[in-house]
């Protein structure tokens, strides 16, 4: 696990409503705030890590930065905190610290204070130069100039209806990008997160009916959400800044990646599985965020553990990890069957007992810390406080039984490591 950030105060009573995976004021503020915070010290870290023959060249970019934010800084907050400048920061840092293996994209930065000064309004001039015929610009879209080689710019050089120009896709109801054109917008396959240890590849850009196809169902998904349960409604769209279209061959309906904070990796899916999705895949980033100025266990990455939700075994961080979005899945769908959601109370009740049959493991865990303990305990809380809306009839020890079936085939399969799924 990477040192966490200093300077952050966590309140119990914050960290409880972070645990218990319910959106509240105080706990989107502070991921949001921490987000910001490793942005910056990632974005001084590739500033310093420059080469001499680029810090100059470097030095002027940011001063582009600095004299656009003076103008506009919302908007110039909006492209250094994009998702996708976090994960051109991660991999930029990494290679200038790499003795071997491709150059640094220091060029990117000038990328980035364009984009920053076009939405800025100011008057500037600069030159950058196109990767394989096309100029990236974060937020913005991309330019694909007739002539190779560098590239003069001034604040006219990025008209949305000429087309040189591929503009990014906005999703309808808020300002959430579709993102099938940044080459940053995942990581690469061998950086993956503790939610999603696989590879996973984005697609290519979309077509237009691909975009309206998406429209659709993001439109539907956030109907759902807000009929049904309007605070992670809310919350999503305070915490999400991009989605990513998965490309063909994913096997995840969904992913978030540590590089790419306020962005999630999805394939297009009916309104209610990618509602599902979102609410699922925001709770990665927030814990993703915690853990970012908390330690929370000091286990290593060993899968040994049984996450009834996978059939391979995960390490602590991955079970966490899964424990977190599945409780936030069964609060959803709970609130989802008491609005008549058609089979809204099966996911309930089966997602709920797959979680409470791993909590008492997670709990007991001897390389949690006290902080962590704290939070799984105020995670157990918020799932038993669903007993004061259960599913009617028997569907939730239906599904518990099930659940301790799984459990047991899983032990049959991995009996060396049946001392790590006893509940």
């Amino acid at each position: 696990m990477s040192a966490p950030l200093t300077g952050f105060t966590v309140t119990s009573a914050t960290l409880s409503a972070l645990a218990s995976t319910e959106p509240s004021a105080d706990g989107t503020r502070l991921v949001r705030d921490i987000r910001r915070s490793k942005r910056l010290v990632l974005l001084r870290g590739v500033l310093d890590a420059a080469p001499g023959g680029r810090a100059g060249e470097a030095a002027d970019h940011w001063a582009l930065l600095e004299e656009a934010e003076r103008h506009d800084p919302e908007a110039v907050r909006d492209v250094l905190h994009y998702p996708a400048t976090g994960v051109w920061a991660e991999e930029t840092l990494r290679r200038l610290h790499a003795p071997y293996g491709p150059p640094a994209d220091l060029g990117h930065l000038g990328a980035l204070a364009v984009a920053a000064a076009l939405r800025s309004g100011i008057a500037f001039k600069a030159t950058l130069r196109p990767v394989h015929g096309r100029l990236v610009l974060p937020t913005l879209g991309l330019l694909r100039p007739a002539r190779p080689g560098p590239l003069a710019l001034t604040e006219g050089c990025w008209d949305p209806d000429d087309p040189a120009a591929l503009v990014l896709h906005s999703l309808p109801g808020g300002r959430t990008a579709l993102d099938d054109l940044d080459p940053y917008r995942a990581p690469g396959p061998t950086h993956p997160g503790p939610a999603h240890p696989g590879p996973v590849r984005p697609a290519r850009r979309l077509t237009p009916k691909g975009h309206k196809r998406w429209d659709t169902q993001w439109s539907g998904a956030l109907t759902l959400l807000d009929r049904y349960d309007t605070a992670r409604a809310d919350e999503i769209g305070l915490l999400l800044r991009s989605v990513v279209p998965l490309g063909g061959g994913s096997r995840s309906s969904g992913a978030t990646l540590p590089a790419a904070a306020g962005s999630v990796l999805a394939r297009t899916q009916a309104p209610p599985a990618l509602a599902a999705t979102l609410v699922h895949e925001v709770q990665h980033g927030k814990l993703t965020a915690l853990a970012d100025i908390l330690t929370l266990h000091t286990a290593d990455r060993t899968p040994r553990h049984w996450a009834p939700w996978r059939p391979d075994p995960r390490p602590l961080e991955g079970l966490l990890h899964g424990a977190y979005a599945h409780l936030a899945l069964a609060g959803y769908w709970q609130r989802a069957a008491l609005y008549g959601a058609r089979g809204a109370w099966a996911q309930h009740a089966r997602i709920r007992a797959q979680v409470a049959a791993v909590l008492p493991a997670l709990h007991r865990h001897p390389q949690l810390t006290p902080t962590g303990r704290e939070f799984i305990a105020a995670m157990a809380l918020a799932e038993r406080a669903m007993d004061d809306l259960p599913p009617p009839g028997d569907q939730h020890a239906v599904a518990r039984r099930a659940v301790d079936g799984e459990r047991r085939a899983w032990c049959a399969r991995h009996p060396e490591l049946a001392p790590f799924a006893e509940g």
